[in-house]
């Protein structure tokens, strides 16, 4: 593969992944350490990407969040089938909560044909399919989050004490790989810890881009969760880390 045809490579998986650590582009590539390091800085000197320890992003990439809907622009068909194998994690009836953020948009959306379920959720474009849907959608009340449309603060929380799940469903602006997955914000840490405190089982749906990218607040250890869905190639480490907290890894 000449190296014209390496970057554009780069750049696919980079566009659709949201972020890439080396090691996994070199095994993907099938091409020398040396060999990605220049192509690698090809690429940043050139501004289409950012290089990081072990990695690269898009060069859009901000340690701010960025507003709703550039992130549902991007790596949109990865979450879009994350969407579908975490929805294949959940019943047909019974009462679950479905998380705000774009990712746990594709798992509401997968569920909206399910006429005997029950869907709690802060997501406000979620609610906006209500009109669309066979399964029956509920907001929690709150203040609606900018950045993400979420619905979160005072309100929601007091919601959130008259209600059980059966399946509760959350996402995440990073992951800490040694301790979690975390937000920028404290009133969504706050209602992502409450929702998981009263579910039975916990799902965390997490593309790619999210492994390794940093966020404040850290807002529940692994040991919380049931399963993890997720694009991203876990190392042998991030894999026993997993499975030595319980935590499930649908393939």
């Amino acid at each position: 593969m000449m190296a014209p045809e390496r970057h554009r490579a780069i750049l696919s998986l980079l566009a659709d992944a949201g972020s890439l650590e080396t090691n996994d582009l070199q095994n993907r590539l099938q091409v020398s350490a040396a060999t990605l390091r220049r192509d690698i800085s090809s690429l940043a000197n050139r501004g289409l990407l950012k290089r990081t320890h072990g990695g690269v992003l898009p060069c859009e990439f901000s340690l701010r969040e960025p507003p709703f809907e550039q992130k549902a622009a991007r790596a949109a068909g990865a979450k879009g089938r994350l969407g579908q194998k975490a929805a294949a994690l959940l019943p047909m009836h019974g009462v679950v909560f479905i998380d705000g953020g774009t990712t746990c948009l594709e798992v509401g959306r997968a569920l909206l044909d399910r006429p005997k379920l029950q869907i709690f959720t802060n997501s406000v474009p979620l609610l906006a399919l209500a009109g669309e849907a066979r399964a029956t959608l509920v907001g929690i009340g709150g203040t609606v989050r900018p950045v993400s449309l979420a619905l979160t603060g005072a309100l929601a929380q007091s919601w959130l004490e008259h209600l059980s799940f059966d399946v509760a469903v959350v996402g995440c602006s990073g992951i800490q790989t040694d301790r979690g997955p975390a937000t920028a914000e404290l009133s969504d840490a706050a209602l992502k810890a409450e929702v998981l405190r009263r579910a039975r089982q916990r799902i965390l749906v997490a593309h790619a881009g999210k492994w390794g990218q940093s966020s404040t607040l850290v807002y529940a250890p692994w040991k919380t969760f049931t399963s993890v869905v997720t694009d991203h190639i876990l190392t042998i480490d991030q894999k026993s880390q997993l499975a030595a907290a319980g935590v499930g890894l649908p393939k």
